[in-house]
């Protein structure tokens, strides 16, 4: 049963709608799993180590202004090091050999994060081609405003820094959101309710208006 509330500039009930009218909740959303863990912040662990491993990386490209070849060379001269003293200071004192990791992640990690990001790109696109067909105008407008908006905000920044802009919204947005989502939805569906009262007023005082010639009727045999 959807929840009831009062709208502010009505007396009328509406009920609440989840954002972008999903029915799951946001770990389903999220594809669930590892992913879903890293994202809402459940594996702390990785998912700090991932934000400050990504940080440490904007830092050297876009503050040191590092080169990926450079940074990539010296990264592997420095494990090369490490490992041929460790190895030779093993010989030298009779030590057993360290044992090396062969693998980084196994490979259902890397078969789940391919499988969700497949999934959410195709749930993407099928989302942009009904806004694209105008299935809801106030959507559509929204989305070209949005768009536009970030083209201008893309004039202001690198490419490095967009990454890791959508890196940390990523990060933050899907936590917050699970953390808050009560109070974001009941304010989300009220900018929406809005923004459809706007295109109402706008598609009766101008698209309405607009002459369209007449309808041209079809030849019949």
């Amino acid at each position: 049963m959807p929840i009831i509330y009062s709208s502010d500039s009505e007396n009328e009930t509406t009920p609440r709608t989840k954002l972008f009218g999903r029915q799951r909740p946001i770990r389903s959303v999220l594809g669930g799993g590892q992913v879903a863990d890293v994202l809402l912040w459940e594996n702390k662990k990785v998912s700090a180590a991932l934000s400050v491993g990504m940080t440490v990386l904007w830092l050297l490209f876009e503050v040191a202004e590092y080169n990926l070849v450079t940074l990539f060379s010296h990264i592997s001269i420095a494990a090369m090091l490490i490992v041929f003293i460790w190895f030779t200071t093993a010989d030298f004192f009779n030590w057993n050999h360290p044992e090396l990791p062969t693998s980084i992640l196994d490979k259902s990690t890397f078969q789940e994060f391919a499988s969700t990001l497949h999934g959410r790109s195709n749930q993407a696109l099928s989302k942009f081609m009904d806004i694209a067909r105008g299935k809801e105008p106030a959507l559509f407008f929204m989305a070209i405003l949005f768009l536009y908006i970030l083209s201008v905000i893309g004039n202001y920044f690198t490419f490095l820094n967009f990454l890791y802009l959508s890196f940390v919204c990523l990060q933050t947005l899907p936590f917050l959101y699970n953390k808050y989502e009560d109070e974001v939805d009941r304010y989300a569906g009220k900018l929406i309710r809005r923004a459809k009262k706007m295109f109402k007023r706008f598609d009766s005082s101008v698209l309405n208006k607009i002459p369209r010639g007449p309808a041209k009727e079809k030849k019949t045999r």
